[in-house]
């Protein structure tokens, strides 16, 4: 069966709520289609200790403020999902879940969206899908060689599983640190990096790092000087567990080894460790698969944006997927505006 809207957004998380919120406002028919079977996008997976960086008020998509969790200055992932079911349901957002988009193709003046329940005819496209089903994990010598557990930041939730066991966390940015703070005391932990960890200061949250990444957008479009954004100010937030398990030494990072052996990792100079476990705290790739028809994708993985907008695609347009898609897109607090402005842009477009 083939159905016909003006807008289809694939993805029902934050970026794709955002975009429903703002095509809503301007009276433009569209359709979200979530492959989650519930609300709350990638929130729903995290692991058991996760909270925001910011204050509630400082995460809020467009249109409604997050309520304060009781308790917590910093709201964990639950209430972030209750959050986004709650906005969802609000504003009437047209979600269709459990809808996986396999494919899109250019169908004359429109585009085709191919799921695994029907298409979609439609007149523009929105990107939603985020990085969370596309972990990556460097190509480190001997991966195949262990016979330990290996895992990613999307397999892992609490610290119990791995009591008393030797535990690697790979990775210097904020889920290496995080979980290997929440590992602390639990597991033989030893956590590496590639370069030793850079923690911003500790009165540092969300707030100042989206404030970072406008200003750095501004001063590029701007033409003048690259402020450096976040990147300027550090990698990892020093949120109070971090903080606390930094304060008491478990935090000692070592560099990163150069390839893993049977029964652990290995180290330049030749020195070893036992190991039960690698984690891998070591960042996503976009899921852009279902348009790779279009052939869109250049070197890096990436389809070349003006803002969202595809350059060589106009009908598509790409959201959350971090600063190449708008500053600080990647967060609750920051997808609000560059989803508005790719609203107005297929206003324009379908007027």
């Amino acid at each position: 069966m083939t159905h016909r809207t003006d807008v289809v957004v694939i993805g029902g998380g934050q970026s794709g709520l955002a975009a429903g919120y703002h095509l809503r406002r301007l009276g433009i028919e569209h359709v979200i289609l979530d492959a989650q079977t519930a609300p709350g996008g990638a929130w729903q997976h995290t692991w058991d200790s996760l909270h925001l960086f910011s204050p509630a008020p400082y995460s809020s998509l467009p249109g409604r403020l997050m309520p304060p969790q009781p308790g917590q200055l910093y709201p964990d992932a639950d209430h972030v999902v209750a959050y986004l079911a709650d906005y969802e349901k609000r504003y009437e957002l047209p979600v269709q879940r459990g809808v996986w988009a396999e494919s899109v193709h250019r169908d004359g003046e429109y585009l085709r969206v191919q799921t695994d329940c029907g298409s979609w005819q439609t007149r523009a496209v929105v990107s939603a899908t985020g990085t969370w089903t596309r972990p990556f994990i460097p190509a480190v010598p001997g991966r195949r060689e262990f016979t330990g557990r290996q895992l990613h930041t999307v397999q892992y939730r609490a610290p119990g599983e791995f009591a008393g066991q030797r535990v690697i966390v790979v990775g210097g940015g904020n889920s290496g640190a995080q979980i290997a703070a929440d590992l602390a005391g639990t597991a033989e932990l030893t956590w590496v990096t590639q370069r030793p960890p850079r923690y911003l200061a500790d009165d540092i949250d969300g707030r100042a790092l989206f404030d970072a990444a406008t200003a750095r957008r501004r001063a590029l479009d701007s033409g003048r000087t690259d402020t450096g954004g976040v990147a300027s100010l550090g990698d990892i937030v020093a949120v109070p567990p971090v903080r606390a398990a930094r304060d008491a030494g478990f935090l000692m990072a070592k560099p990163m080894f150069t390839r893993l052996i049977a029964t652990g990792i290995q180290w330049a100079d030749g020195t070893r460790a036992e190991v039960d476990a690698v984690i891998w705290c070591t960042g996503f790739r976009p899921a852009l698969a279902p348009f790779s028809a279009l052939r869109l994708r250049g070197a890096r993985g990436h389809i070349a944006t003006e803002g969202t907008r595809a350059i060589d695609e106009p009908r598509l347009h790409l959201l959350g997927y971090g600063d190449w898609t708008g500053p600080a897109s990647a967060t609750l607090i920051g997808v609000g505006r560059p989803a508005r402005d790719a609203a107005l842009q297929i206003h324009d477009l379908l007027t």
